[in-house]
């Protein structure tokens, strides 16, 4: 190749010497081109790297924050409907990215495998290593031990001889037979680091002797099992979650639930759930119980307990008593059934103008404050002269403000009332698409009582009936105990349960242990190489002891190592314990 075409090469470096100077000095470095293959191998490189793989974990981390922020559709979908009824800008725009379905979301999912296949590509090639390395013999004795970080080394005298120096005084071995004893010696020393754990391996060349010992492999084995359970952990999560599912439904005093997919309010199932073939039973509450604190003045109104006593039957078999608590969920059929909620649940009956009954149920108000002043909507949409739909407010202990508006003093039934106020018109409820039994949608409806009407909002105790506005008929607030009233027992209460589903579970108990067991071992086995090599003298009369080792990685207990290597070794030779050599360790 001319000057002329060694310069023009643009693959080959400004500087490079091969006898011929080049005509023109090229700056800068000019590597050579990657091509698709080239690339992704670097991309998988990089995906692959331990680094990526704990960027990924902490972004997963993140990630799921906003899960416990933003209220999640599997498991508060009425929350769901609060929050975008609270704030439609915000919660459109959190509904576009995915905030209310975070653990489903795409990018949610897209951290999830990436670390998947991150973690999988660090373990898979590291197994294959380490076990290799399993199976291959300890390194050849290096020929300069007084080049590691920690060596000591000793004269042994034998024949009883003086040594020199700093030597120890020797009472064993065949006098003028040093390859022999110096041989004995390394079977000792091989002996003994066996049974301290390492493995090892002899080499003995012209001159000398040895042996080479190592062990720590377990910590990498950790690293290993710590690595490989959490890529278990992400396996446990993501198949189960597809054999997952959460329900709601609010069960009243009196009242049954069955474990079908039509009797939940809401249900969230996996993927893989066959929802025909749920287990079936069935759940009844028979009383809603809480305790709230009368004595204590600054704690007047606190709920002391919650306790929803249940009976669970399956078909064919006698009901079973038993109770829900409040982060204490009952075991059924591999479901976890637990207490989210309560509130009352007021009776109401409402009548035409001719006495008939067109609406007669139990409904739940849901609390506002911790007084229990409670929200509930009625609606009727056959049997009056027109449709209607009842907003009410329930007080379990009725107050007046100043102002002349209600309030609930206290959570318990002292005084209960319920107001309501009156709406007339069409319920959209015709048209085909779900209303939610919370929200009362009165843009197409006239107020009839209430502010912004002249007619007042109407007040019912239990047991009374009021009349509706414009001759509709009548609403009864229906009491539990008509016959001796009581108001502690007059108004139903209901509960919130959710059920949920998960075989998951038992998995990432056990992977998560192993995971911390990996932990624990990979950051407290140290792992190291140890060697003892024996030199006859030139004279015959005497062996060159020298003890080494070298840490493969942090280990501050090496020279101790080093020392009592040293220290078992000669007392198994019959020398006398001395102070051994100061180590070259600082």
């Amino acid at each position: 190749m001319d000057k002329q075409a060694r310069s023009a090469d643009p693959l080959r470096p400004a500087d490079h010497v091969d006898g011929v100077a080049a005509a023109t000095p090229v700056e800068g470095v000019t590597s050579p081109a990657l091509g698709f293959v080239g690339w992704m191998r670097w991309g998988w490189r990089q995906l692959t790297s331990m680094r990526t793989a704990l960027v990924l974990l902490l972004l997963l981390a993140i990630a799921a924050i906003p899960g416990s922020l933003v209220p999640q559709r599997t498991a508060d979908p009425n929350g769901v409907v609060e929050y975008l009824r609270n704030y439609p800008e915000l919660g459109g725009f959190l509904e576009k990215i995915g905030m209310f379905d975070v653990y489903s979301s795409p990018w949610f999912s897209a951290i999830y495998i990436l670390l998947f296949v991150s973690l999988i590509g660090c373990v898979l090639p590291r197994t294959k290593h380490h076990w290799q390395a399993l199976r291959s013999r300890p390194p050849r004795t290096p020929a300069r031990l007084s080049r590691l970080a920690d060596f000591r080394e000793r004269d042994w005298v034998l024949g009883g001889a003086e040594g020199g120096g700093d030597a120890g005084t020797g009472t064993a071995g065949a006098e003028g037979d040093a390859v022999a004893a110096a041989s004995r010696a390394i079977d000792l020393a091989q002996s003994q680091l066996r049974a301290s754990g390492y493995r090892v391996e002899r080499y003995d060349a012209r001159g000398s002797f040895s042996v080479s010992a190592e062990r720590g492999y377990l910590r990498e084995t950790g690293n290993l099992v710590f690595h490989g359970a959490l890529v278990g952990v992400l396996v446990a999560v993501g198949i189960s979650g597809g054999f997952s599912y959460t329900g709601q439904r609010v069960v009243i005093e009196g009242t049954s639930f069955t474990n079908t997919l039509l009797d939940y309010s809401s249900f969230n199932p996996g993927r893989f759930v066959d929802t025909d073939n749920l287990p079936l039973y069935s759940l009844t509450l028979d009383e809603f119980e809480v305790e709230y604190e009368v004595e204590n003045e600054n704690a007047i109104g606190q709920a002391g307990s919650f306790v929803a006593h249940v009976s669970t039957q399956h078909p064919g078999e006698e009901p079973k008593k038993d109770s829900v608590r409040v982060n204490v969920p009952l075991s059924i059929d591999g479901n976890k059934i637990y207490l989210l909620g309560n509130g009352y649940a007021p009776t109401i009956t409402v009548r035409d103008a001719d006495g008939n009954v067109v609406f007669h149920d139990d409904v739940a108000f849901l609390p506002q404050d911790n007084n229990m002043t409670s929200l509930g909507i009625v609606k009727v949409p056959d049997g009056l002269a027109t449709q209607i739909g009842l907003v009410g407010f329930f007080y379990p202990t009725a107050a007046e403000l100043d102002s002349g508006a209600l309030t609930s003093s206290f959570p318990a039934l002292v005084s209960p009332r319920l107001t309501l106020d009156v709406y007339e018109g069409d319920l959209g409820i015709d048209d085909g698409v779900p209303r939610s039994v919370y929200a009362l949608d009165t843009s197409d409806m006239t107020k009839l009582t209430g502010r912004t009407t002249d007619v007042a909002s109407l007040q019912i105790d239990p047991g009374q009936t009021v009349d509706l506005p414009n001759g509709l008929g009548t609403v009864t607030f229906e009491s539990q105990t008509p016959d001796a009233p009581n108001p502690l027992k007059s108004v139903k209460r209901f509960a919130s349960l959710q059920v949920h589903h998960d075989d998951s579970a038992t998995w990432v108990l056990v992977f998560a242990l192993l995971s911390l067991a990996g932990l624990l071992t990979a950051l407290f086995v140290p792992r190291r190489r140890m060697w003892v090599k024996a030199t006859p003298d030139a004279t015959g009369t005497g062996v060159h002891l020298e003890y080494a080792a070298l840490a493969r990685g942090d280990d501050p207990t090496l020279a101790a190592a080093v020392e009592a290597v040293e220290r078992t070794h000669i007392e198994s030779l019959g020398l006398e314990p001395r102070e051994p050599r100061e180590s070259k360790t600082p």
